[in-house]
């Protein structure tokens, strides 16, 4: 890790420290940083989703509120109040720091990273913890640079290249790893969720088009000729398949869905009534409820059947007329 504005002799740097100062924390294997702020005052705030995302958290606030204090975080418009002057405004925006950000200081630091119980974290932990302590002693902390690069290998973004610690690089590599695996994981369960639904969509149409081969079906099997519809208090009672095609003769039933909701009454009208609610007419036809709905209000209108009231249970009560 690699403070970029820590050059200064530390005397200098006192001497200097009369504003906001605002330097990054580079990770040379990676290149991902962990932005400093520090206050005029000579204390270190440091931008808690930085931290958070290097330690593996999977939500910045919950880690606040899960492992840092109150006293240990505070908005970075907090901290830049009072101080905040054109020149360093300019040094916020160059650093990506917005003041609605929540930042943390040394002692959430520490337990922003004891927090994390991930063993994978460990190495990073450790090297962590000492950063910590030596920024909270010397004010800066570098780390050796690395031996100059060969020839054909291009050079360093960015500047210099920093060593970093074995243990360092293993934990982030096996972070990398289960991200890439937890990515894997989500995709797979996305795919079968889509296939369940396409599967489940496919049977749906398949128990439509069945309805509607049952019902061409029972048109082309019917009678070529029918009694007249018969009165439903006196004379002979008519068989459900009859009672269908005086209706059909008529054309008062013209759609396959008023036919298939037609063929679902039919039964019980010539025994005398007909008690079935909207919902249980839709799963049995596979027909939506408002269809069911409109279908209803037609053959009432049509003058193929009656209501006469509901049952208690608010289950309408149909009659042939």
């Amino acid at each position: 890790m690699h403070g970029q504005n820590n050059t200064r002799p530390p005397d200098q740097a006192t001497a200097q420290r009369d504003a906001i100062d605002v330097d990054d924390f580079v990770f040379a294997a990676t290149g991902a940083r962990l932005r400093r702020l520090t206050t005029p005052g000579g204390e270190h705030w440091f931008v808690a989703a930085d931290a958070a995302t290097q330690l593996g958290y999977a939500n910045t606030r919950q880690a606040l509120l899960a492992h840092v204090t109150a006293d240990c975080t505070r908005s970075l418009a907090e901290i830049a109040q009072g101080v905040c002057t054109a020149d360093i405004s300019r040094k916020l925006a160059a650093h990506r720091l917005q003041k609605s950000m929540k930042m943390v200081n040394l002692k959430g630091l520490v337990r922003l990273v004891n927090g994390c119980t991930k063993p994978a974290c460990e190495p990073f932990k450790a090297w962590v913890s000492d950063v910590i302590q030596t920024v909270q002693e010397q004010g800066s902390y570098t780390l050796e640079p690395a031996p100059v690069q060969p020839a054909p290998a291009p050079a360093p973004a960015g500047g210099t290249a920093y060593v970093m610690p074995e243990q360092v690089v293993d934990a982030i590599v096996r972070l990398e790893a289960r991200n890439i695996q937890a990515d894997e994981l989500l995709a797979a369960a996305r795919e079968e969720q889509t296939f369940l639904l396409r599967r489940i969509s496919d049977s749906q149409d398949m128990i439509a088009q069945a309805l509607v081969e049952i019902a061409q079906t029972l048109k082309s099997h019917r009678p070529r000729s029918e009694p007249a519809l018969e009165s439903h208090d006196a004379g002979p009672r008519l068989t459900p398949r009859q009672l269908l095609a005086r209706w059909q003769e008529k054309n008062l039933v013209f759609t396959e869905d008023i036919h298939a909701v037609a063929a679902y009454l039919a039964p019980a009208l010539v025994r005398g009534e007909a008690r079935h609610r909207i919902e249980v007419i839709a799963t049995r036809t596979g027909i939506t409820q408002a269809r069911v709905h409109d279908c209803l209000r037609t053959l009432l209108k049509r003058g193929c059947m009656r209501q006469t009231g509901c049952a208690a249970d608010g289950t309408p009560i149909y009659v042939l007329p």
